[in-house]
């Protein structure tokens, strides 16, 4: 039942998956909120567990960065795993002045200057949208657990280093909230194959101020959106 990039039996991982993109935060889930934890994968270094949260089965997977990379392991999750639910928990840079470090942030459309989706729409432009019934769970987990969250479209961009130093003033000027590399991948993928998918994003660069946080606490951070996604799958 392995693929390339999931070295995994059948039944090793759950329908339910959360997907940081940093392996070490998969890790750092399994370690500090499952249950009897086990690793079933680390291909590449891209770490997978599958435990217990409250009596339920989840696995957390690693994504790796980018389009390209998500793109590999949700397939391979959804086709060959039988994934059902799925939500990103991964990192943004804020283009608003008003979203903070560590504001948490529920992409509810995926803007993107990715060609990916042009070349499967022919030319066309696609409008990549999060699941509703996993968007009204997060909503209302948030209130329960007292977490202030912003829901709108995003941007997943395939470039991490833009020569343009101004590139996301557009984006900002038309609401756009913050900047990712992955969710339109997900949630266009998600479609295809009639799942559930939702993007929830911690702010760890505000591009505006140029505030930023560390790298540990890129990694290891972000409790409050672990918390609310894990209640919510």
């Amino acid at each position: 039942m392995s693929t390339p990039h999931i070295d995994a039996d059948k039944g090793q991982i759950a329908e339910r998956v959360l997907l940081p993109g940093d392996p070490l935060r998969a890790k750092y889930i399994a370690e500090n909120y499952l249950e009897n934890p086990v690793c079933y994968n680390q291909v590449r270094g891209m770490l997978g567990y599958t435990g217990i949260y409250k009596g339920k089965r989840i696995s957390v997977q690693g994504t790796g960065m980018g389009v390209p990379s998500i793109s590999i392991y949700v397939h391979e999750l959804i086709t060959h795993f039988g994934a059902k639910r799925l939500i990103r928990i991964g990192t943004c840079g804020s283009i608003q002045k008003d979203l903070k470090l560590r504001d948490v942030v529920i992409g509810i459309a995926a803007s993107t200057d990715s060609a990916i989706n042009q070349k499967t729409f022919c030319g066309r432009t696609y409008a990549p949208t999060v699941d509703d019934e996993l968007l009204f769970s997060t909503w209302e987990n948030a209130k329960k657990l007292g977490i202030k969250i912003k829901a709108g479209n995003i941007l997943t961009s395939d470039k991490f280093y833009e020569d343009k130093p101004d590139f996301w003033k557009l984006w900002a000027d038309h609401g756009i909230l913050c900047i990712e590399m992955e969710t339109a991948a997900l949630y266009t993928i998600a479609a295809k194959h009639k799942v559930m998918a939702l993007s929830l994003l911690t702010v760890s660069d505000n591009i505006v101020t140029g505030e930023s946080c560390t790298t540990d606490e890129r990694q290891n951070g972000f409790d409050q959106m672990m918390k609310l996604a894990l209640e919510t799958i």
